[in-house]
């Protein structure tokens, strides 16, 4: 019986890799071995920064609704506390685009929570 070896599986994979590291520096992007390891590589860090970035949202979220609560005499921990007590649902997003876009609105949320 005649050895097969599946050229066309084995080129489309191999073609696959050299297309995604399309791009790359040197080596990297047509060694298929070299250039192998840098794809997998990238996507491993694709994947652990999409959780990351999620993380670094709400830490910038927070830092700009502590900023505009600051400027309205209050801190970041009591605006929150406030909010929950009142039983008012916004969000971190919505409550930092606030106070970036509409400052006037944050503190008019402020005040009313605070009083």
């Amino acid at each position: 019986m005649p050895r097969t070896k599946n050229r066309v599986a084995s080129r489309n994979r191999r073609k696959k890799i050299l297309k995604q590291a399309k791009g790359y520096w040197g080596a990297r992007g047509n060694v298929y071995t070299i250039a192998k390891n840098s794809v997998e590589k990238g996507l491993l860090h694709s994947y652990r920064d999409r959780k990351l970035k999620k993380r670094t949202y709400r830490r910038l979220w927070i830092v700009r609704i502590n900023a505009a609560a600051r400027q309205n005499g209050t801190t970041y921990s009591k605006l929150i506390n406030a909010l929950s007590t009142k039983g008012i649902d916004i969000n971190r997003k919505v409550l930092a685009s606030l106070a970036v876009e509409n400052p006037k609105a944050f503190t008019d949320i402020v005040n009313f929570v605070t009083n």
